[in-house]
């Protein structure tokens, strides 16, 4: 794995704007935004059913999100 090719402390790693993803009805991301630098901790909380599994599948690739983009550097 190639690890971090040139970025600098501060720069942006992961971004994530505006991502919806529903199932049916039922909306697991409406306009979510996340934007992760370099050298930084984040931890993401929330109830069961918040949406935290579909955000980590978007990022990871599992699940295609229906509307936004997410950007991955490094």
């Amino acid at each position: 794995m190639v690890q971090g090719g040139g970025l600098k402390k501060g720069d942006t790693i992961l971004k994530l704007e505006n991502i919806h993803m529903s199932f049916g009805k039922v909306a697991a991301l409406a306009g979510v935004s996340l934007d992760v630098k370099k050298g930084e901790i984040h931890s993401i909380i929330g109830p069961n059913g918040a949406g935290k599994t579909v955000m980590m599948n978007c990022i990871n690739g599992l699940y295609k999100p229906q509307k936004g983009e997410i950007y991955f550097k490094g």
